[in-house]
């Protein structure tokens, strides 16, 4: 009877307790930023060194590359098998270009074991649909409004050299001209003294 009467009493003081049960999947949580969830992909940061999947500890990243006409290397295929992902993170720690990231998506269950096999593509869409495309769309958006305002604030600098440069100019001539005439005069004196001598 007293272990009983005990129990409920611990039911009942959790009642005037916060609740933090969320209405999942309508109310998703708020996840960590350094979440370990499915893999994002971005083909074009990619330099097809193989790091990711030499690390790998379950091998379950495979991926090819190709010389294009200036012997670049660019990446061709690139699957992860999540059958045997354990999500450790060891791929994105030392890919030297982020061009594989963690995102705060987890959900994968499926019927079949084949659905798990993702490629680039499905990779990708993950970086445009649940990863960090909108935050690197933003600070290449940024970069590129920084590099027109230096390209403006340059040019506006260039035009004020050349109007100074130019009226400098205007300047050094105009005094060239008044002491030209200033000589003139000076021989003019000079000659209308001599006649007059």
């Amino acid at each position: 009877m007293f272990g009983f009467l005990k129990g409920l009493s611990v039911t009942f003081s959790q009642m005037t307790k916060k609740k933090l049960t969320l209405q999942y999947p309508e109310v998703r949580p708020v996840w960590p930023e350094h979440f370990r969830g499915i893999h994002e992909f971005i083909p074009e940061l990619c330099i097809v060194c193989n790091q990711c999947a030499r690390i790998c500890p379950t091998n379950c990243i495979s991926l090819s590359g190709s010389r294009d006409e200036n012997k670049k290397l660019h990446i061709d295929t690139y699957d992860i098998n999540f059958e045997i992902c354990i999500l450790c993170d060891l791929c994105t720690e030392v890919c030297p270009t982020e061009s594989i990231l963690m995102t705060d998506q987890f959900e994968l269950a499926t019927y079949s074991r084949d659905d798990l096999y993702k490629d680039m593509h499905w990779l990708y869409a993950n970086h445009v649909n649940h990863g960090s495309y909108n935050k690197l769309q933003a600070q290449k958006a940024q970069a590129e409004k920084e590099a027109q305002e230096a390209a403006a604030q340059a040019a506006k600098e260039e035009q004020v050299a050349t109007q100074t440069a130019t009226q400098e100019s205007g300047n050094g001539n105009e005094t060239a001209d008044r002491s030209t005439k200033g000589t003139a005069a000076d021989g003019s004196v000079a000659t209308k003294e001599g006649g007059d001598a």
